[in-house]
């Protein structure tokens, strides 16, 4: 599947300032170190491919919610001191992202060079999407590319108010690949199509089952979100995360997917714990034997071996939402257990962004994957076929 959008590879970009929309909204810890620098990478081949062919750089992005004002420990400096170790040379830091100081750093630049703007949300016309924020922006190039689909599905100045002021615009390589891996599992998947949706709610995630629902094979549930699926079957879940209001969504969703010939999975087994506490005591039971007050956790080995069988034979595999809570240690068995099944599978493998790349990550099988999503709530968005106000702004391919 092709993007329908105009893309960076169809622009002359020779002696042209370019304004790159990326996403640079990384983990800190509490020195303000990046923890993971996997979204500055994913930018990388359209930086170098402006200043291959004769452009210079002119980068943006967000980092956290400082809600319009300027915060320190939400600066992007840390960035682009890994930017400039990444590329093997000097990126320039604007300590604002609009006015003279930042003028003057821009129209001093040469082809080859690189330069990054401060934290666009320290001004509250980012995301109120302020025309004459996004005006002032644009004046800084001639040339604007998002290349941040993480941001993708907002409407905000730097993702749909600067188009309006350059004349050229394009998706850059990773927005690109994002829309195309994406759409392209969703829209003409190789079969047999396996989607396995996880996470905490039914309520999150209803776009994406009832899209998914209608295409996919089989169907794989596991997280918070399959006791809302266990309790509308009749069973006792004990004090598991319900959604007492999706219960007959969830009922209907099921009945009409094995109508429909397409193989639902719930887990038979989950480790559950006496109470939320990390120390607190926990085991392994049947689904159907969840002690009266105790919490589900994670899904069990019965559970993931039958899920794992259930990947085995998969052409496409598209997994959003892990499978409990893997953050813990004692919860993180059956997510990265899954996460090793899918990365053994010969499929296409398509993570879809946020708490699932991370708990890939952390299972050690991203580079196993075939496409890892940096998007949570954009991916979500895209897979429940929803429109992105950020891809919606740019020009289509001619």
């Amino acid at each position: 599947m092709t993007i329908t959008k105009q893309t960076i590879d169809q622009l002359d970009l020779r002696n042209k300032r370019v304004i790159i929309r990326v996403d640079f909204n990384v983990p800190l810890d509490d020195a303000s170190q990046i923890t993971d620098d996997s979204r500055i990478r994913a930018a990388l081949p359209t930086i170098n491919h402006v200043i291959d062919e004769g452009g210079s750089v002119v980068l943006c992005s967000h980092l956290g919610r400082p809600k319009g004002k300027n915060s320190p420990a939400l600066s992007l400096a840390p960035v682009a001191k890994r930017l400039q170790r990444l590329m093997g040379k000097p990126v320039l830091f604007a300590h604002d992202c609009i006015g003279p100081e930042v003028q003057s750093l821009v129209s001093k630049m040469k082809p080859g060079d690189v330069l990054l703007l401060e934290n666009l949300r320290f001004h509250s016309g980012e995301e109120a999407n302020d025309e004459r924020f996004a005006s002032q922006l644009a004046t800084l190039g001639d040339v604007y590319v998002n290349e941040a689909f993480g941001t993708a599905h907002r409407s905000h100045a730097s993702t749909i108010g600067i188009p309006k002021f350059v004349k050229v615009a394009a998706a850059g390589y990773l927005m690109k690949r994002e829309v195309e891996s994406l759409e392209g599992a969703v829209e003409n998947p190789t079969r047999p199509f396996v989607a396995i949706l996880g996470g905490a709610k039914v309520s999150g995630k209803i776009g994406v089952i009832e899209n998914l629902g209608k295409r996919v094979d089989k169907v794989i549930i596991g997280g918070g979100m399959a006791y809302t699926f266990i309790k509308a079957m009749g069973l006792e879940i004990g004090n598991s995360l319900v959604e007492d209001d999706m219960l007959d969504f969830a009922k209907g969703i099921q009945e009409h997917a094995i109508n429909r010939g397409v193989k639902f999975y719930l887990p038979v087994d989950c480790v559950v714990a006496a109470t939320l506490d990390p120390d607190a005591e926990t085991k392994i039971v049947p689904i159907q034997e969840i002690p009266e007050g105790w919490f589900g956790m994670d899904i069990g080995p019965a559970s993931v071996k039958l899920f794992s069988e259930a990947v085995e034979n998969a052409k496409t595999i598209l997994w959003n939402g892990p499978m409990g809570v893997f953050e813990r240690d004692a919860f993180s068995r059956g997510t990265f257990a899954l996460a090793h099944a899918v990365a053994n599978a010969y499929a296409k493998t398509i993570i879809g962004g946020g708490d699932t790349a991370l708990a890939v990550h952390r299972a050690g099988e991203s580079e196993s994957m075939s496409f890892i999503s940096t998007g949570g709530g954009a991916a979500l968005q895209l897979l429940e076929g929803k429109h992105m106000p950020g891809l919606a702004a740019l020009p289509n391919r001619l």
